[in-house]
C-alpha cells in the first residue's frame, strides 16, 4: 500500500476553527481505504473502509484532547 498525502488551506477543523492541515489517503488492491485529515491545531479526522464494506470513523477535538465520536457502521463486525 502507498499513501499519498495534500495539503489544504482554509478548512473547518472539528474544534470550528478555519485552518490549514493535510489530508491522508491510503488503499490496497482489496478495497481497503484509510482516509486521514490532521489539522493544524491537532485536531483529526479518520475514515476506515474496510474490505467488508464496514467503515470505522473517528474524530478527535484539540480542545477537549479526547475523542468526540467513534462510530463504527451498521456493517462493521458482520
Amino acid at each position: 500500500m502507498v499513501g499519498m498525502r495534500t495539503n489544504f488551506t482554509s478548512e473547518q477543523a472539528p474544534c470550528g476553527r478555519t485552518v490549514d492541515g493535510e489530508h491522508y489517503r491510503e488503499e490496497d488492491d482489496q478495497g481497503l481505504i484509510i482516509y486521514v485529515q490532521h489539522y493544524a491545531c491537532g485536531c483529526r479526522q479518520s475514515r476506515h473502509e474496510y474490505h467488508d464494506g464496514s467503515i470505522h470513523t473517528q474524530v478527535v477535538r484539540h480542545d477537549k484532547k479526547k475523542v468526540v465520536s467513534d462510530d463504527f457502521g451498521p456493517e462493521h463486525g458482520a
